[in-house]
């Protein structure tokens, strides 16, 4: 198949692509470049700088390619932000896909996979969190990609389009080949965040809270290795290809970690003692967050490899000690 990654020089992006390669796939690569980095885009895959906003580019990459299917990386992601400039997310995560699906419908490209999040539930009511659970996001970033959820839904219904929605967890690691790992900026995640200690970027890591209803009193995330993650998006496709309806599935370990473990876990790792200050709550964290990804498990076949946190930190470790500055030279 030919697939067109959007986002595919972004961190998920960029693994995904580097799985596709690997299983004989084609990919054409889409990325704005706003966060990607032309680093990270593949030497085996085509890539196209544009931005999915514009119609006239999305067109030309569809007349320029035999495209079969989509995998939607490109979106803003950042929550805090997304409460700050809500309509930077508005325009650029619904805008954009509104203008990439009708692009795709005029073109007869029926196949979407998409990345959604676990920010489409807000606050759960009962752990592990099933794709059955309400919906109710509590920052704009998760409502926007709830929308773009249902514009797919309604896109299929007009017009055939069949999609997955996939609601990760928190991604984390990095490629074991070390080649590409995270790098944002500004970096807002954990395992990063922590690494940036060893690495001589930060004096002590913030633990936000200590007094949560948890066995520690910090926060409960579910931990999802990068790797696995893009198998999860080509095993989507693969059952699209089947033939098969829409669907929506969660992705994580099923097993949550509290920050004051992720910590430990990363002093085991790195050798290194990393101080941690405890600050006040940020306001909107839930006090656990754990995926049940039974459904993923037993309709697409779906089995996280990576699913130890001290080998998830170790990859993400091997990554960061060799690219303290993330791509940049």
């Amino acid at each position: 198949m030919k697939i067109l990654v959007l986002g595919g020089a972004g961190y998920i992006g960029s693994h995904t692509v580097s799985e596709l390669i690997d299983a004989g796939e084609q990919v054409v690569i889409v990325d704005n470049l706003e966060t990607g980095h032309i680093e990270a885009v593949h030497e085996k895959a085509k890539f196209y700088k544009g931005d999915i906003r514009d119609r006239e580019f999305v067109d030309s990459v569809f007349e320029n390619e035999k495209i079969d299917g989509v995998i939607h990386f490109a979106a803003n992601s950042l929550v805090g932000e997304s409460m700050t400039n809500p309509l930077k997310y508005y325009d650029n995560n619904l805008n954009g896909t509104k203008v990439l699906l009708q692009s795709m419908v005029a073109h007869g490209v029926d196949k979407i996979v998409f990345s959604s999040t676990a920010a489409t539930y807000g606050e759960p009511e009962s752990i592990p969190i099933l794709e059955t659970d309400k919906t109710e996001p509590t920052n704009a970033y998760g409502e926007t990609k709830l929308s773009m959820e249902k514009m797919m839904k309604w896109t299929g219904v007009a017009h055939g389009l069949k999609y997955v929605a996939l609601r990760y967890f928190n991604a984390c690691g990095a490629h074991v080949n070390g080649h590409i790992g995270e790098a944002h900026n500004p970096e807002t995640h954990l395992i990063p965040l922590i690494l940036q200690v060893p690495n001589g970027q930060r004096e002590a890591i913030s633990i936000f809270g200590d007094d949560y209803d948890t066995k520690d009193g910090t926060c409960v995330r579910d931990y999802i290795h990068v790797t696995d993650l893009a198998q999860a998006h080509i095993l989507a496709m693969k059952y699209l290809a089947a033939g098969n309806e829409s669907n929506v599935f969660n992705l994580g370990n099923g097993v949550g970690f509290t920050v004051k473990e992720v910590i430990e876990t990363a002093r085991k790792v790195t050798g290194h003692p990393i101080p941690a200050v405890v600050s006040p709550r940020r306001s909107g964290d839930p006090a656990k967050l754990i995926a049940s990804s039974e459904k993923a498990k037993s309709v697409l076949g779906w089995k996280p490899q990576h699913d130890d946190l001290e080998e998830i930190i170790a990859t993400a470790w091997n990554w960061h000690k060799n690219h303290p500055n993330g791509f940049a030279k």
